[in-house]
């Protein structure tokens, strides 16, 4: 599986989902093409997907928020008849390779997390209405959404067969959301892992699995009671037009990807890759009316987006490049302005929405299994949202003093209102919090000077930078650590980096990232899953895995 992945997708040539808007309430089917896989050698049967599914899905969730702001409920239901998702398809997890399985299953997990916190985040409540078999991934969609309806028929039920199944887990959140977010008690949890054929209408609910079971003979009636209910609660007041999220401006050359406000170049002798991103150019709008009128081309939005998908674009497609540099370029005190606009209004629904956009995906650098390390040099702007990347990296180094021959303006770190818990990590705390969890008084202190550049030599005391070197040492550090990262064991960096970045609280968020996808991780590289007699190759077949029965 070496095809190059794009995960932009052309809103009127979606393949495998159909939206129905009607005023608050959008119905979302799943109407999976069975010949529309990313890859050849399998079909989509059954409502199964890939990431090529969840490609379309992400797209939508995203669109949702920002064209149709106006929408409160959003009921996911099939579309197919008997069936609503068989989840993750077999066909393509027995034959992709480890990293594309791994990668598929993180990004699953993110989009799943994206629906889920819709409603804190945005208003908007998705429901499940489960007609038909609701399988393995398929059962996840309908953990991350906020209330589940289940059919009362012979063929509608819930499961999670990995374990007997496929020698798997259930990856993209079922269990930990089984335990943590629906409360199902450990026993009748184990049971339900542990059934091939689920659990069907009166003892899904009992056991906490479904909110509500309906007679099939009325169950699009109270579908659609629920959702008007559901959108009546939440209303609030009018909300305008949204905008439209147009397409993004990328070229792509051998060794770069150019966007607008970021560029990534890549460095494949030396496993690495550059990203800087470009501050904005003018001024800040003048008021949300005028942001709005840029609408997608507005700087805040422009950017996190391009750098949503250069992250993306790297994770799946450039899987040797094992080091993401980050840099910037521009004007502090631009990035300040841009972002203290949103900050002053974020009331308004779109500037809510790009806040939470940023937080989402500064996630994604977070969860991103690569060496990060930030390059505070001359000339940079490293200030509010962007000065978040210094503390969403393993490490960074800054220029420190004069540089022979450089003009450009003296590195500095700006911090502004928003590096204080507006841009959250899953663990519930900000990334400042999260850096001085032995000392947060520390955070208090570095809150009594927002808006003030800090320098190298300060930024260094005050431990926003790890490093701060002058022009006599700085090339020579900087080529120290690229070539000692390069000669590091890669799965040995993964395990380290992946420990490390998540201090303080355990969150449902973090158990589901931290916990289970390091056990799918392993659990995807055992023979009893995939090797030649494995579950994945033998399923369908007929004839059972043979499992090697140590436990380790």
């Amino acid at each position: 599986m070496s095809k190059h992945i794009d995960f932009q997708v052309d809103p009127t040539a979606m393949k495998h989902w159909k939206i129905d808007y009607d005023g608050a309430v959008a119905n979302l089917y799943m109407d999976v093409d069975e010949d529309g896989g990313l890859f050849e050698g399998y079909q989509l049967k059954l409502n199964s997907y890939d990431l090529g599914v969840d490609i379309e899905l992400a797209d939508v969730v995203q669109r949702m928020r920002f064209e149709h702001p106006e929408v409160r409920v959003v009921v996911l239901r099939s579309a197919k008849d008997k069936v609503f998702c068989a989840g993750a398809n077999i066909r393509m997890l027995g034959g992709a390779a480890h990293a594309h399985k791994v990668n598929f299953c993180k990004f699953t997990n993110e989009t799943r997390n994206t629906f889920e916190a819709a409603l804190a985040d945005s208003g908007q409540n998705y429901i499940c209405a489960v007609r038909g078999a609701c399988a393995g991934g398929g059962y996840e969609l309908a953990l991350a959404c906020n209330h589940i309806m289940l059919t009362d028929d012979s063929t509608s039920s819930v499961a999670l067969p990995e374990v007997p199944l496929l020698a798997v887990l259930p990856g993209t959140g079922g269990l930990t959301r089984v335990t943590d977010k629906r409360k199902v008690r450990r026993d009748l949890a184990d049971v339900f892992c542990s059934v091939e054929e689920g659990v069907k209408g009166k003892r899904a609910l009992e056991w906490r699995l479904v909110d509500e079971v309906i007679p099939n003979s009325k169950f699009d009636e109270v579908v659609a009671e629920r959702a008007r209910a559901f959108a009546a609660e939440a209303a609030r007041d009018e909300v305008p037009e949204g905008i439209t999220l147009t397409p993004l401006d990328r070229r792509f050359g051998v060794d770069e990807i150019e966007y607008s406000s970021v560029k990534v170049v890549l460095d494949r002798v030396g496993r690495r890759a550059e990203i800087t991103i470009s501050g904005p150019e003018g001024s800040a709008p003048g008021d949300m009316e005028a942001f709005q009128k840029q609408g997608a081309e507005a700087w805040m939005l422009r950017c996190a987006r391009e750098l949503d998908d250069a992250i993306l674009h790297l994770r799946t497609n450039e899987d040797d490049l094992g080091l993401i540099e980050f840099q910037t370029r521009g004007d502090p005190q631009l990035i300040v302005a841009h972002e203290a606009l949103l900050l002053a209004h974020r009331d308004h629904w779109l500037a809510h929405e790009v806040l939470c956009f940023w937080k989402r995906v500064l996630k994604r650098i977070d969860m991103t299994s690569r060496s990060l390390v930030a390059l505070v040099e001359h000339g940079s702007c490293f200030a509010g949202v962007l000065a978040e990347l210094l503390w969403a990296v393993d490490r960074s180094y800054m220029m420190l003093d004069a540089f022979e021959d450089d003009d450009r303006p003296m590195g500095a770190v700006t911090l502004t209102e928003a590096n204080f818990r507006m841009y959250p990590m899953g663990n519930g705390l900000s990334r400042l919090e999260t850096r001085f969890l032995g000392a947060p008084e520390h955070v208090e202190d570095l809150r009594q000077d927002l808006l003030a550049p800090f320098e190298a030599e300060e930024a260094e005391a005050r431990g926003l930078v790890t490093y701060a070197y002058d022009d006599i040492d700085w090339e020579d550090e900087v080529r120290l650590f690229r070539e000692e990262r390069a000669s590091f064991s890669p799965d040995a960096l993964t395990g380290m980096e992946g420990n490390l970045r998540f201090a303080g609280p355990e969150t449902m968020e973090t158990r589901i990232f931290g916990r289970l996808t390091a056990w799918q991780n392993w659990i995807f590289q055992r023979p009893n899953a995939v090797g030649p007699e494995g579950a994945l190759q033998r399923y369908g077949t007929g004839v059972r895995g043979v499992y090697d029965m140590q436990r380790v």
